[in-house]
C-alpha cells in the first residue's frame, strides 16, 4: 500500500537526510536521481566524520542546521533498531519532512499511526519493502511479511568451535556431534553441543533449535547467538555444532543454502565431515567436493571424516577412507569418536 516500487517514486522527494551511516545508507544515497545532503548516526564514533561527502550529525536538529533545504528523511537502520527508527520518523514528520523507511527499520503496516500522523502534517510516508508481492508473482506463494527478524551480532568465542558437516542429509551429523561430545566428557572436558535441528533431542546435547525455520539471513545470527549463550551459561572447553544437509548434495538447493548459513554462523576452528556411502535416498556428490566447498565458504580446515557404513559394501572400512582422502576416519556408530577428537586436538595444537 505504501511501498516504494521504483526510484522514480522518491525522486520528487529530494533532497534527503539519511539516518544510518552503514551499507543501507550508502546504497540509498547512490540511487539514481537521489540527492542526499545530510547524514545522521547514533554511533558517537561516527559523528563528526566524513561519509558520502558529508559530515555525520548526531541528531536531526543538528543536521537540519547544516541542511535546512532538506525535504525528506530516509531511515536505513538495521533490524533491532526499531525504537530509534520510530523516534526519527516522529521527529521528521513533526518538522514537516517526508519519510522513507524500510521494512528492516520500521514497518508502516505495523505502525499505522505514523501514516495518520503524516496525513495530518500533509507529508508523505513510504516504505522500501521486501517486495514479497514479486515473490508471490513468480513463485505462487510468499510469507505475509519478511521472515528476517534477528539483529546482527558480532562475537568472538573463547572456546574452539567444531562444525560437523556432511556430504548429504541423513549421513550421521547428529550422531557424530553427540559422540564427539561424549568423547570430550570422557576426557574430563566440559563440552557444549548445539543441535540446529528439531530432532536434536538426545543427551549430551545442550539445546536444539530448527535453523531451517529461520530465514537464511537470520541463521548465522542464531548460530552465533547460540555460541555466545552457551559460553555465558556453561563456560565450555570446546563447542560442537551440528550442521544440516550439505553444501554439495544434488537435488533441492534449499538445504544447501541452509548448510552454508549454519557454517558461516559457526565460523569454526575445525570441521568434521560425515559421509554415508551408497545412501539409499540421497545423492551426495562426495567427500572431496564437500571438503572443497566447506573450505571455500569459510576459512577453516576439515580435519577428519565420520563414515556411516549402514549401507556400505562389506569391504568398506574407515581405513579405506583414510588412505583415499588422507584424513583420519572413523565409524562413530560402532567405535565412537575418540579418533576424530584426537584429530581435532592435533590440528588445534598446530
Amino acid at each position: 500500500m505504501y511501498s516504494v516500487k521504483s526510484v522514480k517514486d522518491i525522486q520528487d522527494l529530494n533532497p534527503f537526510i539519511v539516518v544510518g551511516c552503514g551499507g543501507g545508507g550508502e546504497k540509498f544515497s547512490n540511487l539514481e536521481g537521489v540527492e542526499a545532503i545530510g547524514f545522521i548516526d547514533d554511533n558517537v564514533k561516527k559523528q563528526g566524520t566524513s561519509y558520502c561527502g558529508c559530515v555525520i550529525s548526531g541528531s536531526l536538529d543538528e543536521c537540519l542546521k547544516d541542511a535546512p533545504e532538506a525535504k525528506s528523511l530516509v531511515i536505513m537502520l538495521p533490524i533491532g533498531a526499531e525504537g530509534a527508527a520510530l523516534k526519527y520518523a516522529v521527529q521528521a514528520i513533526d518538522k514537516g519532512l517526508n519519510v522513507i523507511t524500510s521494512f528492516r527499520s520500521l514497518s508502516i503496516e505495523e505502525n499505522l499511526s505514523l501514516k495518520k500522523f503524516a496525513d495530518a502534517k500533509n507529508v508523505v510516508i513510504k516504505e522500501i519493502s521486501p517486495r514479497l508481492d514479486v515473490v508471490e508473482k513468480i513463485a505462487g506463494v510468499a510469507p505475509e511479511k519478511s521472515c528476517e527478524v534477528l539483529p546482527k551480532i558480532s562475537y568472538k568465542p573463547k572456546a574452539p568451535v567444531i562444525f560437523v558437516g556432511g556430504t548429504s542429509q541423513e549421513c550421521g551429523k547428529r550422531t557424530t556431534t553427540k559422540m564427539l561430545g561424549l568423547a570430550s566428557a570422557e576426557r574430563g572436558l566440559n563440552p557444549a553441543i548445539i543441535s540446529t535441528d528439531e530432532m536434536g533431542l538426545e543427551e549430551p546435547t545442550d539445546f536444539n533449535f530448527r535453523a531451517g525455520s529461520l530465514s537464511a539471513m537470520d541463521v548465522p545470527s542464531a548460530v552465533l547467538s547460540a555460541i555466545k549463550y552457551v559460553e555465558e551459561t556453561k563456560k565450555p572447553d570446546i563447542i560442537f555444532i551440528e550442521g544440516q544437509s550439505s553444501l554439495t548434495e544434488k537435488g533441492n538447493p534449499h538445504p544447501r543454502g541452509l548448510s552454508a548459513a549454519i557454517l558461516i554462523g559457526a565460523a569454526p576452528d575445525a570441521v568434521i565431515v560425515g559421509h554415508r556411502p551408497n545412501h539409499p535416498y540421497r545423492e551426495p556428490r562426495g567427500i572431496e567436493e564437500e571438503i572443497k566447498a566447506i573450505e571455500a565458504v569459510e576459512p577453516t580446515k576439515v580435519v577428519g571424516l565420520s563414515v556411516n557404513l549402514k549401507n556400505a559394501d562389506l569391504d568398506l572400512c574407515p581405513e579405506y577412507f583414510e588412505s583415499t582422502f588422507g584424513l583420519p576416519a572413523e565409524d562413530v556408530y560402532n567405535n565412537g569418536a575418540s579418533k576424530l577428537l584426537d584429530a581435532i586436538f592435533e590440528y588445534l595444537e598446530e
